[in-house]
């Protein structure tokens, strides 16, 4: 594994809100401050000694607006972007004497305020986004209108996420609860059922043992309210369907509050099933890897899935990444930027894992071949390209719901309630994996603290450590100066290289 921040323009200094990896080829989307998107191509040097590279493709300039969102359709031929004000724009992939260009296919304009988060339905033929109207809009993407608005939500809807069996919607909002939809047509339209989602549960309290058992169980919030310094909390999926990690989580023990994100199984939406250990920070996007992976035989797994499903959790400016098979991240990044980490993307080969951060940067980590294991194969998938494993691209097939293994997931929680949000448990207070700034390092600013995360693996202790890093990269032509974007920003500190 290697990588690090790479320190090119990416757009104009304005913060990159939002970045998304093309599902067929390796070009990565980027969106920022600066209202534009950007198409990239990634790629690597075989000397192990040079860092991957990034070079400019082409600029996609019809927003009016800071771009919050973007997203690639499953098939790759749709682009859609979200931005302040309520725009959404398709764009559509088009072949030209030149090659290949992203043209506006249509707009979507409903949206009464910003658009912060979007997601495309598994066959491509609908999307779904949230805004800060309070509301989320399913649209038809091939007619561009509106198929259905799901409202409830008191305060900004800041994330959602179409599950790829299609059977579920769910949203994040900072009113401090998570809406499940579940789609119960109604009657036919030219011999289709027609898409009707209703609200099945709304996820807002959770149920905490007091300690003293004359005491009656209290009540504390899931979620963080809206005070959290952040536009966005990225929900997601697993691939294939069987579980869905929520962030911006917290759980109050006693008078301490511990950052957290939760893990709901299929077969029960209406509470969480796993509760991920704290971090210092609170936990802003989740976004799993597109390829499952063939398991280890680790005993510590808490899921009975026949495969291991990997996904990454970011913090403000941490990141973590887990796998099904173990308790523990499989890896942590630490200090990476220098502002809030806003958004996670991986390649469909599973071989580049980005982040983009208010900072105006961006952090490429390329992991080695078969790094993250052997590929497992579904049923049902195709290959459609070469890399870090091969990529597969179609529908999901069907599997049956999540188990979680209660067996292995019996870790010890020193000084904590028990309750019944999280059967079971996966905090640890007597043993903790914490991750330290590195000494001994020349540096003219002070470094960015990274996060804290508390864990419990097998009552030992672990370290680990990550610095900023300087990428090669293909530097693009500096476009004009455009309006600021409404949204606050922070002077940009330009971080050392560190070896």
């Amino acid at each position: 594994m290697r990588g690090g921040t790479v320190q090119i323009n990416w757009h104009d200094l304005q913060p990159v809100l939002t970045l998304d990896f093309h599902p067929v080829s390796r070009r990565l989307a980027t969106g920022g401050g600066d209202h534009d998107i950007k198409i990239w191509v990634v790629a690597s040097d075989e000397s192990e000694e040079k860092l991957p590279t990034a070079s400019y493709v082409s600029s996609l300039s019809s927003h009016s607006s800071a771009v919050n969102v973007l997203r690639f359709s499953p098939s790759g031929e749709n682009l859609g972007s979200g931005a302040d004000g309520g725009g959404i724009i398709l764009w559509k992939l088009q072949s030209t004497d030149d090659g290949e260009a992203w043209k506006v296919h249509k707009s979507l304009l409903f949206h009464r305020k910003d658009v912060l988060d979007l997601q495309w339905s598994s066959d491509g033929s609908y999307l779904v986004s949230a805004s800060v109207d309070n509301s989320c809009i399913i649209w038809d993407a091939n007619k561009g209108v509106v198929q259905q608005m799901l409202e409830g939500h008191l305060h900004y809807v800041q994330g959602v996420a179409w599950d790829p069996l299609g059977q579920y919607i769910a949203s994040l909002s900072s009113d401090r609860t998570c809406k499940i939809y579940a789609n119960k047509p109604q009657g036919k339209s030219k011999n289709t059922e027609k898409m009707n989602f209703v609200c099945q549960h709304t996820l807002m309290k959770a149920e905490l043992q007091n300690h003293e058992e004359s005491k009656q169980p209290v009540k504390t919030h899931l979620f963080h309210d809206e005070t959290l310094p952040s536009f966005f909390r990225r929900l997601a999926w697993s691939p294939d369907g069987s579980f869905l990690v929520l962030p911006a989580g917290m759980c109050k023990y006693s008078s301490e509050v511990i950052n957290t994100a939760y893990i709901l199984s299929r077969r029960d939406l209406s509470r969480p099933a796993i509760q991920l250990p704290g971090a210092s920070k609170a936990i802003v996007a989740v976004r799993f890897c597109p390829i499952v992976f063939t398991l280890r035989g680790s005993q510590s797994g808490l899921f009975k899935l026949p495969y291991r499903a990997v996904f990454a959790v970011a913090t403000f400016n941490s990141l973590y990444v887990y796998d099904t098979e173990s308790a523990a991240p499989i890896l942590i990044h630490a200090g990476l930027h220098y502002a809030a980490i806003t958004d996670i993307a991986w390649s469909p080969d599973a071989k580049y894992l980005a982040l983009s951060s208010r900072d105006g940067y961006c952090t490429i980590i390329e992991f080695e071949n078969e790094e993250l294991g052997q590929p497992h194969a579904l049923s049902g998938k195709k290959e459609v390209t070469k890399g870090n494993v091969t990529c597969r691209n179609t529908k999901p097939a069907t599997v049956d719901s999540m188990e979680v293994d209660a067996g292995t997931a019996k870790i010890k929680k020193s000084g904590c309630p028990e309750g019944t949000v999280t059967p079971p448990p996966v905090l640890a207070k007597n043993s903790t994996l914490r991750m330290k700034e590195e000494e001994n390092v020349a540096c003219e600013h002070a470094k960015p603290k990274p996060d804290s995360m508390d864990v419990d693996v097998d009552a030992t202790k672990a370290k680990t450590e990550a610095n900023p890093m300087s990428v090669e990269v293909t530097p693009p032509p500096v476009s004009a100066q455009k309006s600021v974007s409404s949204k606050p920003t922070k002077k940009r500190i330009t971080p050392i290289a560190i070896n």
